[in-house]
This record gives structure tokens, sequence and C-alpha cells, in this order.
């Protein structure tokens, strides 16, 4: 199948063209900064004011609840460190789990050389919180809970609701990382409790270099980057007005592209996953059937390393990644997968393919064909695999594949 076979939307996504197009005015003749006065920079406020709008639909907030930053990890890190600092005569204890970006894993880390004590939760085998081990976690000093939407890695959607509700009724800030989440799945702050929650615009055909954290109206939550009085006093820096405007539009083409979207990508998802697992033996999927995001997946093969497959496939024009793309060319396995109990050397036979709105069924098909050949030859350079042939085969039945 001759050209790129792009599997890799959970990393980055291209950018709309009518993304492009709307943020090109503001790349040249309307350039002017959106905090002066006269009428070339009051175009370019407008424009931010309408972006603001177009982000805040997406999640039912209000638009003055919306404030823009250079991406998800800036978000995650304004929502947590400024968070503790804030509530700390109430306490120093900070909860949240062990698959977490290390947008806030790290976050937490640094936290935690302030005098904040952090509480790691363990997942079920499929990712998800256990709310009964939420609850037990809870302590007098408890400020925070930070849970992500759904994961970056494996898709887990967790059950934000209820865990927003928890924290509501022991009266605890509640922080999501939806960066995965926003504008692939319905998500609502007017229904979820969430009192801040951070995006980024470059999963969903948006730019790079901006996103936005949601913080709901009451909550004080101070200034992260001192400076200027941009972002009603709360964030400063010049913003990111083409930037900003082509997350706007990204944003309103989620929001009403959503349901079509969904429905598409599950079907091509549940197609993927039933060929790997029929046609690859030793082949495992990390994450449940269920609560998943549509375009993810996320695979185990024994008997392969990971970096070897993505080589293979690469050859042959598919992008793929073996865990986040934040990751990426580190040796260690991944932390989302050793939280879910995965052996460690299944671990680093994975695969995360995930798909976007142009993946088609014919690359898909190809994509596994693909696969079945690359599997297949770096299992015949593998001992491991060599040495379990054998031994099936003269008929020493005993214990079978992890992934058999």
């Amino acid at each position: 199948m001759p050209g790129m076979i792009y599997l890799d939307h959970a990393a980055t996504t291209q950018i709309a063209p009518e993304v492009l197009e709307a943020m090109q005015p503001f790349l040249f003749g309307k350039y002017g900064n959106a905090s002066t006065l006269y009428d070339l920079g009051k175009i370019s406020r407008e424009a931010v004011e309408n972006a603001r709008r177009q982000t805040a639909e997406v999640i039912e907030a209000k638009p003055e609840e919306i404030y823009f930053t250079s991406g998800g990890s800036e978000a995650d890190n304004w929502a947590l460190k400024t968070a503790a600092r804030m509530y700390r005569r109430r306490g120093n204890h900070i909860i949240t789990t062990k698959i977490e970006h290390h947008a806030v894993l790290n976050t937490c880390k640094a936290l935690e050389q302030e005098g904040f004590q952090v509480t790691y939760l363990n997942v079920d085998e499929e990712g998800r919180v256990k709310l009964e081990e939420l609850k037990r976690a809870i302590r007098p000093g408890t400020i925070l809970i930070s849970v992500m939407y759904a994961n970056n890695e494996i898709g887990t959607i967790q059950p934000i609701a209820e865990i927003a509700e928890i924290a509501r009724k022991r009266q605890i800030l509640f922080h999501t990382d939806a960066v995965q989440a926003y504008g692939q799945i319905p998500i609502s702050v007017r229904e979820i409790p969430v009192d801040m929650l951070s995006t980024s615009s470059h999963k969903l055909y948006g730019p790079k270099g901006v996103g936005f954290l949601y913080v709901r109206e009451g909550i004080p939550l101070k200034s992260f980057i001192d400076g200027g009085g941009q972002e009603r006093g709360k964030r400063a820096g010049t913003e990111n007005v083409p930037g900003i405007v082509g997350f706007g539009k990204a944003a309103e083409m989620a929001r009403l592209e959503m349901p079509y979207r969904m429905a598409r990508e599950e079907k091509l998802r549940d197609d993927l996953i039933k060929m790997v697992l029929r046609e690859i033996p030793y082949a495992r999927l990390n994450g449940g059937r269920k609560n998943r995001l549509p375009n993810n997946t996320n695979f185990c093969f024994q008997f392969v390393e990971g970096s070897n497959l993505l080589v293979l496939l690469d050859m042959k024009g598919i992008c793929a990644s073996t865990a986040s793309a934040c990751s990426a060319g580190e040796k260690p396995v991944s932390h989302v997968l050793r939280a879910i109990g995965v052996p460690e050397e299944v671990a680093h036979g994975s695969l995360r393919l995930t798909l976007g709105k142009n993946t088609t069924p014919e690359e898909i098909g190809y994509t596994v064909e693909c696969l079945k050949d690359c599997v297949s030859k770096l299992r015949e350079k593998s001992l491991a695999y060599r040495e379990y042939e054998k031994s099936m085969q003269s008929g020493r039945k005993g214990e079978r594949g992890m992934l058999e």
C-alpha cells in the first residue's frame, strides 16, 4: 500500500485544513497584540475571545472559566502546583494514580520535594481506579485529587463522575488531565463537578504549543507565570493568537464531528483488535474492551521487542509507538503496563496504534498484514521463542506462553 499510514494520533495530529485557514490571517495581516487598544489589537482580542467560547462549548463550560496555556503540561503544572501551595494550610496530602502522564507524575514528585505527601493509587487490570481504594486513601489533610480522564497509552476512560463526586462531598479539589479525552468523547463540567481540567490543541487536529486550563468559577487559583496581566491576570505572556484561533476552530470541529467520528473510529478500533488477536498468536490487548477511547488500541506481542517492531513497521510506511510519545526512546518498561500487571518480559513487546478521522479500513487491513509479517520475522530471531516452540513440539505441554 503506497504512502504513509499514520497510526499515532495519540502522540499528535496533523493540523486540519480548516484550522490552518483560520490561523493564517493572524500570522500575517492581523498580527496585532491582543493586549493593545488600537483596532489591529482589538481584532486579535476578539479572535481570542471567540476561541475561548469555542473551546468552552466542548465541555459546556463558561468562557470565563477557560485560561489559555502553552499546552497540557503547563496546564497540569499550573493546576497541581498552584492548588497545592494555596491550600497548604489545610493539609499537605495529594492523591493521584500510578498511570498518570509524566506531566502529572513528575509534578507530584516535585511537590514531594516541597514537603507534600502523595498517594499513588493502584488501578485494576484494565487501568481503572478502584473507587474504594480512593476513599480509603483520603485523609483529613487531603487537599487535592488528580486523576486523568483517559489514559494516553492504553486508552482507559476513568470513572470521572464518581471520582469527582467523592472529592466534592469531602470538599477536596479535583483536577483531571483530559488531554486525550477532550474533543474525543463527551465531557460536561456542568454535569460532573470537576474543579480543574487540562487540555492540549494538537491532539484534535489543532496546532502545537497551545492548550487551556479550565478552572471552575469561584476557585481562586493564583497565577503560575508572573509578568503582565494577560488571561485576566492569571497567565502572563503575550497571547499566542494564531495558536489560540487554531485551537478554537479545531475544538468547534471536534464538537460538531464527535458523534460521527466516535462511531466510525470505534468500529475501526474493534475490527483492528479482533484481527490482531485472531491472526497473531501470543498477543494481548492492554486495557479493556469497554471504557476505552474510540481510537485507541494497545497490544503486547510476546517474544518481540517493541522498538524493533516499530523500526520494521516504519520501513513499511506505518507510524506507531510503543508508549507515550513523551517517553519515546526511554528503555524502562512503560509505567502504565507495569501498573496493570503486565509481566516485564511481555511489556517490552508493546505497541500502541491510535486511529484518526482519516484512517481507512484498507489501512487497518494492510497494517494487520504488516504486523503479522514483522512479528513473525522478529520471533524467528528470538531465542526464547525458538526454545518455547521446541518445547511445545516435543510434547512438554506444562506451562504455556503468557499470551497464548
